[in-house]
């Protein structure tokens, strides 16, 4: 597929998906939703897939929804099959569902912002990085609105108490309190020193077993329901855990224990460099770009 408005590139075994749009600061417009749930549907089914990385070109994550658009949702004819203010607003909940469903390691790397639905997107990932001067915010409220679909996935990865705040007040947080808030994992400098950043954190992940990290993502999608210390549903996820870890050690856990037995990396292990990095995402235009896909 051919994508107007995201930059996909693989290599590395990795999804490298930069977000597009630098007159609109990547807004979300629904052609770029469309591209994205493509994207993630793709990686869903690719088993080789090591990681994929998010990332906003032109130094901007992503602006949140498309305020452009939503006066011409307004105006849909109402021939439309259901409300379609409704439909389109769940469209982007069912791509941050996938987003989240990947079975493989997903990064987020912010820069510039990350406001509104683009925070939502940050939300989905299992790790986020930013510079320090990166801005965050739930900006809906400051319009009459409200940060629908993106809600759930921000209370998972902040807490009901920050998302609250965050929320109802839309006050827009740096990079460095965003950290201090569970939103942010690691900090960077500037887009350079992220560059670096982020090449340590991809090489960490393809230090470790592909599908270990499969594996513990679904192990760790479970819901233990009830109270854990009567047994309701920890007994069952515990289970799970043994028969995930059997797996392990009968496949790649033979060839890590080896590894580290013999004090060598094991056989999957791979190392980025920051200039690998800029050149995926677009950031060195001097280089030759890998084949897109």
């Amino acid at each position: 597929m051919n994508y107007e408005h995201l930059r996909v590139q693989h290599a590395h075994d990795i999804d490298w998906v930069t977000l597009h749009r630098p007159e609109t600061r990547n807004a979300l417009s629904p052609e770029m939703v469309a591209e994205l749930a493509h994207v993630f549907i793709r990686a869903a089914l690719d088993s080789a897939l090591r990681a994929v990385v998010l990332r906003g070109s032109a130094g901007f994550f992503c602006a949140g929804g498309n305020v452009g658009n939503f006066q011409s949702r307004l105006e849909a004819t109402e021939h439309s099959e259901g409300d379609p203010v409704v439909n389109r607003n769940r469209a982007f909940g069912h791509v941050l569902q996938a987003l989240t469903a990947l079975p493989m390691p997903v990064l987020a790397v912010v820069e510039g912002a990350a406001m509104g639905g683009g925070m939502g997107l940050a939300c989905c990932a299992d790790i986020v990085l930013a510079t320090q001067d990166a801005r965050f915010a739930l900006s809906e409220t400051g319009l009459g609105l409200i940060p629908a679909q993106i809600a759930p996935f921000v209370q998972a990865r902040v807490g009901r108490r920050v998302a609250l705040r965050l929320g109802l007040s839309g006050e827009r947080v740096s990079g460095t309190l965003a950290q201090s808030l569970g939103l942010v994992d690691a900090l960077a400098a500037d887009s350079d020193a992220l560059d670096a950043l982020q090449a340590q954190w991809l090489s960490r992940i393809l230090a470790c077993g592909p599908q270990a990290n499969r594996s513990l993502k679904a192990l760790l999608s479970r819901d233990v329901a009830g109270d854990p210390s009567v047994d309701h549903g920890l007994g069952a996820w515990l289970d799970d855990a043994a028969q995930r870890f059997a797996q392990c050690m009968r496949s790649e856990g033979a060839e890590g224990i080896a590894a580290f037995r013999e004090r060598r990396p094991p056989s999957w292990s791979a190392t980025l460099q920051a200039a690998d990095v800029a050149r995926l995402h677009g950031r060195d235009s001097a280089l030759t770009p890998p084949k897109l896909h």
